[in-house]
């Protein structure tokens, strides 16, 4: 039986001290040669709007806008759930370039694929 090599990281929140982990931990899966995905969901969404993520910082690492171009840069897959668009109420958003809408039954998805599932 062949191990599975897919790792999702889900963030459900827009606290800036919790962005970090998933964006560290999928560039490390990468590296690993792993293949990682990140899952925004819910309230998670508002780090993904355009201008947002360049705000949020802590010490001296680098801004969340810097972590997702750079997990992004490695071929990463970014999503965002087009349920909680709806939620938040945005009919037209413009989010980060290269984050992929998806709907809510990707989560499951991805989850049912992935050999390790962590959420933020």
């Amino acid at each position: 039986m062949e191990e599975r090599k897919n790792i999702l990281y889900v963030q459900t929140t827009d606290l800036v001290e919790r962005q970090y982990s998933p964006l560290v931990l999928a560039q490390s899966a990468k590296a690993m040669d792993l293949e990682p995905t990140v899952y925004y969901l819910g309230k998670g969404l508002v780090v993904l709007r355009l201008g947002e993520a360049e705000k949020m910082q802590v010490g001296s690492f680098p801004s969340v806008r810097e972590m997702l171009d750079k997990t992004l840069a490695m071929g990463i897959p970014v999503m965002a759930c087009e349920a909680s668009k709806q939620m938040l109420g945005w009919e037209q958003v413009e989010l980060i370039e290269g984050v992929k809408i998806v709907g809510a039954a990707t989560l499951n998805d991805l989850a049912l694929d992935a050999g390790a599932t962590m959420w933020f």
